[in-house]
């Protein structure tokens, strides 16, 4: 009887110990929480290419991480400014400074931009049977939102590559469809 209790407990540590394996290569990005947005100040939410602004009582999903990237992981491609003025915001995390729309550059998710350690590598996106390289200059934060720093926009779901025109244009894809896309990426 001993022995049948050592060899079930072993036998229980081992398939706790596989499932705990299985389960941290298998995991899933779930959200890790939600924000109250407010309105912004009058003037002060940045519609440029079509961004959100935050709606008053509204309550926004925020994420830590991002799905697993693998050498094709499927993103949505967003529009975004990353000049002065744009509804990208301020400067860029990476460098501190503002990008030419016509430079191929992009903000990732939270959990891609991995705390900066993508900063200033270069990405492949594909879609629309193209292909570009872009540079990695900023974080689509998917952490905050809705406040001044954010520009009163909403948190970036966490499968976001948030693009520049140049890559746009770099994919052909139609201006009439600019805005979301379904898109695929992997590092360079």
């Amino acid at each position: 009887m001993k022995s049948t209790v050592g060899t079930s407990l072993l036998l229980l540590l081992i398939f706790a110990t596989l499932t705990y394996c299985l389960d941290a290569r298998l995991q899933v990005c779930q959200p890790s929480g939600k924000i109250r947005g407010i309105k912004p100040p009058p003037g002060q939410c940045n519609t440029e290419n079509d961004s959100d602004c935050c709606k008053q009582g509204k309550m926004y999903i925020t994420y830590k991480c991002s799905p697993t990237v693998t050498g094709n992981t499927k993103a949505v491609l967003t529009l975004n400014s990353f000049e002065k003025g744009g509804d990208g915001g301020g400067p860029s995390e990476c460098d501190h400074q503002y990008h030419s729309d016509d430079t191929p550059v992009v903000a990732l998710s939270t959990g891609w931009y991995s705390g900066g350690d993508r900063c200033l590598n270069y990405i492949t996106i594909s879609a629309n049977g193209r292909s570009v390289k872009a540079k990695v200059v900023d974080e689509c934060d998917s952490t905050m939102g809705c406040d001044d720093e954010h520009d009163y926009q909403p948190p970036c779901p966490n499968n976001i590559v948030d693009a520049s025109k140049a890559v746009w244009k770099a994919l052909g894809i139609p201006e009439g469809d600019w805005g979301d896309y379904d898109i695929t990426w992997s590092d360079a």
